[in-house]
């Protein structure tokens, strides 16, 4: 089942960062702010997928 997840999870990081990326290429200016929300999006579609499996429930 892994092995079907783990690209689904790599194709929807990819999508964040296009998407980051052509929004950020359109401006001369961009904030540091902005460029951490956009690797925290990233850090946390991969580590969901990869934490998944050992995350228990409260």
């Amino acid at each position: 089942m892994t092995q079907t997840t783990e690209p689904d999870i790599i194709h929807e990081a990819l999508a964040v960062i296009d998407k980051g990326l052509t929004d950020m290429q359109q401006r001369r200016l961009v904030s540091t702010d902005e460029v951490a929300d956009l690797l925290l999006d990233v850090r946390m579609l991969l580590s969901t997928e990869s934490d998944g499996d050992e995350v228990s429930p409260n």
